[in-house]
């Protein structure tokens, strides 16, 4: 399978990692003597069910090294924009290419074998999505001090991955979808717009489960989705706020040194 990894992510001016990038990108912050990109790129290479990587928002001149073969495309300015023209490209590579791996570029936790896991898992089935959830007790064992934001189900609570498997050929064909999807992630209302009020009311009184709450999505957004209850917290574990920041370059300081 061919990954994507999106790296267009630039912070603002009174956004949390302003002060760190500078008007430069995210993916390029410095954790443990390199890139945090880069710690992404390695995982990659060393996965085994990882073919190629398509590389949306940087050029080759940012330096970053893959042992499989990477493509380059500059930042389309949005994450749909970049998640659908890195989709175009595995199907110019790969034309026979079913699905893709999108993995933000702000994960650098991750490993070989937890991308082997997702992909694999996910090739278990034949769905349109796959989306990562990681449980409370596994993400706060692993990271304790992440303070990610969790939803409470009937039986669990979890908060989401940030790398997926997604049916090329229903991702060139739902932009609209795609983009209500995307622009939804953060906020409850565009959640509930989405979703139908109904499906939130559950989620806020933790009434559904998990499987529940896959066919209800699935049959709503007219997509066949899959929730995975990803082990490792590191798919889960994205770099949006300084403290965030301060656990990785600890976290991978340590890998380092052993």
């Amino acid at each position: 399978m061919h990954a994507i990894v999106t790296a267009g992510g630039i912070p603002q001016p009174g956004e949390p990692l302003y002060e760190f990038t500078l008007g430069k990108s995210k993916a390029l912050l410095d954790i443990a003597g390199k890139p945090m990109v880069q710690w992404v790129l390695d995982a990659l290479s060393a996965a085994s069910t990882v073919e190629g990587v398509v590389f949306m928002g940087l050029s080759p001149e940012a330096g970053l090294t893959c042992s499989k073969p990477m493509t380059f495309i500059p930042n389309q300015g949005e994450m749909l924009a970049n998640v659908l023209n890195g989709i175009k490209k595995v199907l110019e590579l790969v034309p026979q290419a079913s699905h893709a791996l999108i993995v933000s570029s702000d994960i650098p936790a991750i490993t070989p074998e937890s991308v082997d896991w997702v992909v694999n898992t996910a090739l278990k089935t034949d769905d349109d999505i796959y989306y990562n959830v990681i449980s409370r007790d596994v993400m706060e064992k692993r990271f304790p001090g992440s303070r990610r934001s969790f939803i409470r189900l009937k039986e669990v609570e979890v908060c989401g991955g940030d790398m997926n498997v997604v049916r090329t050929l229903t991702a060139t064909g739902r932009d609209d979808l795609w983009k209500r999807i995307i622009d939804s992630r953060k906020s409850a209302l565009k959640q509930a717009s989405l979703l139908g009020f109904d499906l939130l009311f559950l989620l806020m009184l933790h009434q559904i489960t998990i499987e529940q709450a896959e066919r209800k999505v699935s049959r709503r957004i007219g997509l066949k989705g899959k929730v995975l209850r990803c082990p490792y917290a590191e798919v889960g574990m994205d770099v949006d706020k300084p403290h965030q920041l301060e656990i990785m370059r600890v976290d991978l300081a340590k890998r380092v040194r052993s």
